[in-house]
């Protein structure tokens, strides 16, 4: 029988991930849980919110299992340092996988990943622990994702393609069939990828600039 989740984190993503796993899991969720130096509220989507300090106590690791609900700040480091964590205290964490996503890589998928609806991962790939993939993503065949990673919307990972730990794949982004993304790199929004990428490598667009003729003056809309 699956254990009761706790969900570390009180921010927005904790309480989309509440929602999931209330609506789409069968997982009982019952407690928030945050460092006592962010705790601010008592309580949200009226379950309580907790010290970690104190969750050893009560929320044992016999009895509870956790799911990290952080986003990629500083490039996926501190979701890492507490998934870290959280396993040193001797818990389990849990994953969540949208229903209306369609997984053909026989669950090849690791602890405490976060994956929404929408999501194609095709066969032969594998996606490691303490991943997010939002909603709307393509996964090609023989792909992996590392460790820590964060892929946000509509992003395109074709076949055979390798991206590495704590990596941060912007929305409509597009990386091509076996190239290999390093370590802590990030693709901004629409970046187009064709080779592979070094670790720590941002590659980002230029943001669409203002016409120089407003909105009033074009006749056609």
């Amino acid at each position: 029988m699956n254990k009761p989740i706790v969900i570390f984190g009180a921010g927005d993503i904790a309480e989309v991930a509440h929602y999931y796993f209330k609506n789409d899991s069968g997982r009982e969720v019952v407690a928030f849980t945050v460092d006592q130096e962010f705790l601010d509220k008592k309580k949200l989507s009226g379950l309580p919110v907790v010290p970690f300090e104190k969750i050893l106590d009560i929320y044992p690791p016999a009895d509870f299992d956790v799911f990290i609900a952080i986003s990629y700040t500083k490039l996926n480091a501190v979701r890492m340092e507490k998934f870290n964590t959280v396993k040193k205290l001797g818990y389990e964490t849990a994953s969540y996988i949208s229903s209306a996503a369609t997984i053909l890589n026989n669950d090849q998928i690791g602890e405490n990943c976060f994956i929404l609806e929408d999501n194609t991962i095709q066969p032969f790939s594998r996606i490691g622990n303490n991943v997010t993939l939002w909603s709307g993503n393509h996964i090609g065949h023989h792909a992996t994702i590392h460790d820590h990673t964060f892929v946000s919307s509509h992003v395109v990972i074709s076949g055979g393609v390798t991206v590495g730990q704590q990596c941060f794949l912007g929305v409509n982004c597009t990386v091509r069939d076996h190239v290999n993304v390093g370590d802590r790199s990030i693709l901004g929004a629409g970046a187009l990828l064709l080779s592979d990428a070094e670790p720590e490598g941002v590659y980002m667009l230029k943001e669409t600039e203002r016409s120089r003729v407003p909105s009033t003056r074009l006749r056609k809309i």
